[in-house]
C-alpha cells in the first residue's frame, strides 16, 4: 500500500501540474485542498491507475532510479578511490568501473574474463577493484592476500592467478598463490595483519551495506549499479552510457 500511495501521489501531481512551470507545479502540489476536493483528486487518479496498472511499477522504477543517483553521487570519492595498487585499466581513463567481487564467488569467477576484455578493449577505462568478501573465512584470507600483493604492485597478478586457477580459495591455494606471483612473503603476511589493509576492507564491507549490494559480483559505473555476473556486452553498454552521460554533462 506505501508504494501504491507513492505511485498515487506522484501520479496526482504529475496530473495536476501539467503543462506548468516547476514553480507552479510545486504550488499546485503544495496548495490544501478541501475533504471534498481530495476525494473527487483521489478517485480520478484511482480510476486512471486502474486503468493503467503499468504506470505504477514505471513509477516505483523511477523512483528508486532517483534514489540510487543520489547514494552514488554521495558516495562517489569513496567508491572510486582504489587502495593502492588495486587498480587497472588506464590510471586517467575518462569512465570508472568499480567491480565488488569476492575470491569464493563462482560468478566473480565467471565475470574476470569480461572486465578483462573490456579492459583490453577499451583504452579509457579505469577498473577499481574493490575485495568484498562476504563468503566466509576463505574470502576474508583471500581478500587480506589480494591487497597484501597490492602493496606490492602485484595485485593483477595475484589477482589473475586466484580466478585462472579452479576451485574455491583455501589457505593452501592462497600461500601457492602468493609464492607463484612472485610477492615477498614476510612482506605479505606482516601486510594481511596490518591495520591499513583490514581498515579497506572493512570499508569495502561499509560501503557494499550503504549502497545496498546483496551479492557479487556488483559493479558500479556512471550512475548505475549492475548486480550479477551480467556479462561482457552488459558491462560494455553501461560504460558507454556512464561515458556519454559524463561528456554531455561537461559539454
Amino acid at each position: 500500500m506505501l508504494l501504491v500511495g507513492a505511485a498515487v501521489a506522484a501520479l496526482s501531481v504529475g496530473i495536476f501540474a501539467s503543462g506548468r512551470s516547476d514553480a507552479a507545479a510545486t504550488a499546485a502540489a503544495a496548495t490544501p485542498y478541501s475533504p471534498g476536493e481530495r476525494a473527487a483528486i483521489e478517485a480520478i487518479v484511482r480510476e486512471y491507475i486502474l486503468s493503467h496498472p503499468e504506470i505504477i511499477p514505471e513509477a516505483i522504477n523511477g523512483m528508486q532510479a532517483r534514489e540510487v543517483t543520489k547514494l552514488l553521487a554521495s558516495n562517489r570519492a569513496e567508491i572510486e578511490k582504489p587502495f593502492a595498487g588495486a587498480v587497472a585499466g588506464n590510471p586517467n581513463g575518462d569512465t570508472t568501473l568499480v567491480v565488488f567481487f569476492d575470491y569464493a564467488c563462482p560468478y566473480c569467477r565467471a565475470s574476470h574474463a569480461d572486465v578483462t576484455k573490456l579492459i583490453a578493449s577499451d583504452k579509457n577505462l579505469r577498473v577499481v577493484y574493490r575485495d568484498f568478501p562476504v563468503l566466509g573465512p576463505a574470502s576474508d584470507e583471500a581478500a587480506l592476500a589480494s591487497l597484501a600483493a597490492a602493496q606490492q604492485n602485484r595485485y593483477a597478478a595475484f589477482n589473475d592467478a586466484m580466478f585462472d586457477t579452479p576451485g574455491r580459495p583455501t589457505h593452501e591455494r592462497i600461500i601457492a598463490t602468493v609464492r607463484s606471483t612472485g610477492l615477498n612473503e614476510t612482506a605479505a603476511a606482516k601486510a594481511m595483519q596490518s591495520p591499513a589493509v583490514k581498515a579497506e576492507i572493512d570499508k569495502n564491507l561499509e560501503l557494499g551495506r550503504a549502497l545496498g549490494l546483496t551479492g557479487t559480483p556488483s559493479y558500479i559505473v556512471g550512475d548505475q549499479i549492475l548486480s550479477g555476473a551480467v556479462g561482457y556486452d552488459a558491462l560494455a553498454k553501461a560504460v558507454a552510457q556512464a561515458r556519454a552521460a559524463k561528456a554531455k554533462l561537461q559539454g
